[in-house]
């Protein structure tokens, strides 16, 4: 269950990074981890610690959202139609697994999330955020950026997306198939996204009025 589930998670973030923009997207997810970012980005553990937490905590409020929910489908659906050939089983995908990964998403803690990601050791006192929450989400959008320019993060990326297409049984080959298509398209669509303001202002760590610049 929880490998299908993190294969269509997968899936979430290849189908908005091709059907909305910048303006389009509330949140954006990556397959870099966090944790292999410069050590000059991540310099206080406890304060990285605490920022994941309180980002889980925004991310997991807006999807168990049930108006965020139908919005993300129909997102999801909107993206199948796009993809020509594969979109009758693209609408299934989106159909069979959506359902589930919103009834696991409640059960999702965030201090385990942060653990697992070797962002929060495995007994800690998580320190207060500081008010630096904005900048230190501003130093990590640039560093993903970067990442996200480096030809090997790339090709990482892509074969761990595709080993998690073997978790969809009897639809391996054809989002295998999709991501091949369409996976390179992710890469610039998700480096428009990270160089705009509004994935801070989005995870609250910069306020609205924030102006966030970002350079690759």
């Amino acid at each position: 269950m929880g490998g299908r589930l993190t294969g269509f998670l997968f899936l979430i973030v290849l189908g908005a990074a091709l059907s909305c923009d910048a303006r389009q997207m509330r949140i954006a997810n990556t397959d870099t981890s966090i944790s292999d970012l410069p050590n000059a980005v991540l310099n206080e553990k406890s304060d990285v610690c605490a920022l994941c937490e309180e980002y889980t905590v925004e991310a997991l409020d807006y999807l168990d959202n049930e108006n965020n929910q139908k919005e993300i489908i129909r997102t999801l659906h909107n993206t199948c139609y796009q993809m020509l050939s594969f979109k009758k089983q693209c609408i299934e995908l989106v159909d069979y697994y959506a359902s589930l990964f919103f009834s696991q998403i409640a059960s999702v803690q965030p201090g385990e999330l942060c653990k697992k990601f070797s962002l929060c050791p495995n007994s800690t006192n998580t320190s207060q955020v500081q008010e630096n929450s904005c900048g230190f989400c501003r130093d990590t959008v640039s560093a993903l950026v970067v990442k996200l320019n480096d030809p090997d993060t790339e090709l990482q990326i892509m074969q761990a997306v595709l080993k998690m297409c073997n978790s969809m049984e009897n639809l391996t080959k054809n989002c295998k198939r999709m991501v091949s298509e369409y996976g390179p398209l992710i890469f610039v669509n998700a480096e428009k996204f990270l160089k705009t303001d509004e994935i801070c202002t989005a995870l609250h760590a910069c306020p609205a009025t924030t102006e966030v610049s970002q350079e690759s």
